[in-house]
């Protein structure tokens, strides 16, 4: 029977040995990869030629001056406004019943595509011609949505 083992002997790998190793291991990922590498290295060159690298370089370079510039913009009234507004309707447009956006954004284009059909029309209007529209179907549809909207709208001005 043999003698057991009551000592485990660990190599250890010199600093040197270990460099060695990692030269060897990276010698064979490049083999491996070389037409992927030879892409890497045309890509940087062209981008060397073209001053993008330059460019990049001094932004990294100048990284804390440009987030100041880039804070200091933002926080800029107007863009605080902007960025406020589009909380805002984005609260809006959450708040609606995607149905409901759907059938007004097809009814708004299909309205547009009337306008342009008949927008080169320079014809005045007369009041005769206003109270027969009324008596159209879609016409009155859509003055009565209007009128609902208004009032809705109405309602919450009062709400406020």
């Amino acid at each position: 029977m043999a003698a057991p083992i009551t000592k485990i002997k660990r190599v250890e790998l010199t600093p040197e040995q270990q460099q060695q190793a990692k030269i060897q291991e990276l010698q064979a990922v490049i083999a491996d990869q070389q037409e992927s590498m030879n892409k890497i290295l045309e890509l940087t060159a062209e981008l060397d030629k073209a001053g993008v690298l330059d460019a990049v370089n001094a932004m990294v370079k100048a990284k804390d001056e440009i987030a100041g510039i880039a804070v200091s913009q933002a926080s800029r009234e107007p863009v605080t406004n902007l960025l406020n507004n589009i909380m805002n309707m984005t609260g809006i447009l959450t708040a609606i019943d995607p149905e409901v956006t759907e059938k007004l954004k097809k009814s708004v284009s299909r309205g547009v595509q009337e306008a342009e059909l008949y927008g080169g029309n320079q014809d005045k209007v007369s009041i005769f011609q206003l109270m027969t529209a009324l008596n159209d179907p879609h016409i009155n549809r859509s003055i009565k949505y209007g009128l609902d909207f208004l009032r809705g709208m109405g309602k919450g001005l009062d709400d406020n």
